[in-house]
């Protein structure tokens, strides 16, 4: 089993065309759906995937999760909605009401604003997930939300966006990551290796992301630990098959057992997913 825990899914030919990718990114902009991504993947073994919303429209996770009603491959969505508009709270209960629905991605959650943590109240009393688009300066934030909401499971996306540059990686980043991961309702996404490799074009060498994936090894360990490709984005820099590759390389060496789970097995505990026939 091989869950893709991160895809994105658009279609910029619709009437109302997208909010996100913009028109002028010529390699983004184009129509980008699960048959597409299942051209890619199943040859490599992908058994599903966690689709997380980047459009800023609400409906647009409807839109979602009419695709995954459609098609079991897509086990389900992380959606966007912003705790700000007036609507947050009402918008959640009725996409929670959804099978296929398993939280909300955020750029941030202030431990000081109300309607975040209200917000993030609702989401634990849902049993829903929190992914967080976050860097280094929100870690602290994050380990402080993660105390607050034990019972809230909470997802890092795209390795904390720390620069691999092939060495040790950022002391801020790894003091901030061992602080969230001491937390055992934090997860983190093995996605955006290549997207954040400061080499052009990103090595394929998985020594090069060695000492990055090092630091989320000991810090998460074996059990919260997400594959995740973050395609189509990752597309851009090299191929699915690659991207792929370089997770399994790089975890390969923990033995068979902690590679299924990464690849797969742990999504189930971050997203609560259940198999679809």
């Amino acid at each position: 089993m091989i869950v893709d825990t991160h895809t994105h899914f658009y279609d910029p030919t619709r009437p109302q065309g997208v909010p996100w990718p913009r028109a002028d990114d010529a390699f983004l902009y184009r129509r980008i759906m699960p048959e597409d991504f299942k051209r890619e993947a199943l040859s490599e073994g992908v058994t599903g995937t966690v689709v997380v919303e980047a459009s800023a429209w609400v409906e647009d996770n409807r839109w979602i999760l009419d695709l995954a009603e459609e098609d079991p491959f897509l086990l389900g969505l992380v959606g966007h909605l912003e705790p700000p508009d007036r609507d947050f709270e009402s918008d959640l209960d009725r996409f929670a009401a959804h099978d296929l629905f398993y939280g909300i991605r955020l750029g941030n959650a202030p431990v000081d604003d109300p309607a975040y943590l209200k917000a993030l109240e609702q989401l634990a009393a849902h049993d829903l997930t929190l992914d967080l688009l976050v860097g280094k300066e929100w870690l602290a934030g994050l380990t402080a939300c993660a105390a607050r909401f034990p019972g809230l499971r909470i997802v890092l996306n795209h390795l904390a966006h720390v620069p691999v540059t092939g060495g040790r990686p950022d002391e801020e980043w790894i003091a901030g990551i061992t602080s969230a991961a001491a937390h055992p309702n934090v997860f983190c996404k093995i996605s955006g290796m290549v997207e954040l490799a400061r080499d052009d074009p990103p090595p394929e060498d998985p020594a090069y992301y060695k000492p990055v994936l090092d630091v989320l090894w000991n810090a998460f360990g074996e059990h919260r630990l997400l594959y995740a490709s973050n395609w189509p984005v990752s597309w851009r820099f090299t191929s699915y098959r690659q991207v792929q590759a370089l997770a399994m390389a790089c975890f390969e060496p923990r033995g068979s057992e902690a590679l299924d789970k990464i690849m797969g097995k742990n999504s189930r505990d971050a997203y609560r997913w259940v198999p679809r026939s």
